[in-house]
């Protein structure tokens, strides 16, 4: 039998937190992903309110954030809680996988004297494994970024060897608030597993969800989250013009490895895209369309621009994989590459960002490396994570 663990994962969205309880085996190449049980816990609303305005860079005290930071916590250990007691059975939880919540991400400066970047994640490990009684691994990002890597993308490893194939190249595509890309050679032209590993490739394409959420909250007045289905935006007229205008900015040209996060692709970004929506005569829908199209165009735009061919097969998942707008215009400009979920190979969609952060918790605990230098352009590959052990009972 192999090992139980439950990855945890709440993304840019800020939109609540995915939980996944799996049974875990074997090491790289033989490695087996079992989903026993997964389900999606909402913050509560004010919860969810204070953590936006931190992103979106409200000043706290240090008080203040520390108390945010224990909020986080106790609502993921909750939710690990809640889902193993749904287990089928009561075989133990080994450990928790936790990414945690990001409030701020910058990635390396080259042109910094200390080019080092910084990540943070609120919902702090030794608090989970306090409050839930299960040994956690957290802070996954800082070993990547002591490296000198961006801090992310970091689930190009696991897509590796979860979804890579040997006669086929392939991308696998997350579509969250923002969008990340694992790029998957055929096994075949390698002569061992390290060659290809290295030839592995990932990186973050922009804005996923991210602007049409916000956009959707901001028309609202947050009676609605997002657009579902991306029925609003079916209902306008894509602004070519304003899509390439939105292109130009810098983050699309920037060669890989590159991440990116609300702190570029947030409010003060939108509020200027609105503004050229305005000026053009836009109505809210075409806004929507246009803002669609841009995450379509962006994803397509950089597999043209930076990989070596264009892939056989693009996998999706995230919450984008469940707009069918974005969907259609991702088709479009893909052409006659098939776009199909994860799901369809056997790594459930909606979950899959939660159960690759249970397998690198895992893969810490073997003492494996979790990050792949061609993704994130550290220096090296490191086990990722900080273990957090269980308090000893009595």
């Amino acid at each position: 039998m192999g090992m139980r663990a439950i990855g945890l994962m709440s993304g840019t969205s800020v939109d609540g937190i995915d939980a996944a309880l799996v049974e875990l085996s074997g090491t790289e190449t033989d490695l087996e992903v079992k989903l026993l049980r997964s389900e999606t816990f909402d913050y509560p609303a004010a919860l969810r309110s204070q953590i936006l305005a931190v992103c979106a860079g409200e000043s706290l005290s240090m008080a203040a954030m520390a108390q945010l930071d224990d909020a986080i916590a106790r609502e993921f250990a909750a939710a690990a809680k809640t889902i193993q007691t749904a287990q089928p059975d009561s075989q133990p939880i080994r450990f928790i996988g936790s990414h945690g919540q990001t409030v701020f991400h910058r990635p390396p400066q080259a042109a910094d004297e200390q080019p080092l970047g910084y990540s943070l994640q609120l919902g702090r490990g030794s608090a989970i494994a306090h409050w839930s009684g299960i040994t956690t691994i957290s802070n996954f990002r800082v070993g990547d970024l002591a490296m000198g890597g961006q801090g992310a993308p970091l689930v190009p490893r696991v897509d590796a060897y979860l979804l890579g194939d040997e006669q086929e190249c392939r991308c696998v595509q997350n579509i969250g608030g923002i969008g990340n890309v694992t790029y998957l050679p055929a096994r075949r032209g390698f002569a061992n597993l390290t060659a290809w590993e290295g030839a592995v490739w990932g990186w973050d394409t922009g804005p996923g969800n991210v602007l049409v959420d916000l956009a959707v909250q901001h028309l609202t007045d947050g009676a609605q989250a997002f657009d579902r289905d991306g029925a609003w935006a079916a209902q306008g007229q894509i602004s070519d013009p304003l899509v390439t205008q939105w292109l130009a900015d810098p983050f699309f040209s920037q060669e890989p490895p590159k991440s990116t996060g609300r702190e570029h692709f947030g409010p003060d970004w939108l509020g200027r895209s609105r503004q050229a929506a305005i000026a053009l005569g836009l109505s809210d829908a075409d806004w929507l369309a246009s803002l669609t199209e841009l995450t379509a165009r962006s994803i397509a735009d950089s597999y043209r621009n930076h990989l070596p061919q264009l892939p056989d097969r693009v996998l999706v998942c995230g919450g984008g994989s469940r707009n069918r707008t974005l969907w259609a215009r991702l088709q479009q400009h893909l052409g006659s590459i098939p776009l199909e979920t994860t799901d369809q190979w056997g790594l459930c969609a909606s979950s899959k960002e939660a159960i690759a952060f249970a397998v690198l918790g895992y893969w810490r605990l073997l003492d494996r490396p979790g990050n792949l230098p061609a993704a994130t352009g550290a220096r090296q590959s490191v086990p990722l994570g900080e273990v957090w052990p269980a308090p000893s009972a009595g």
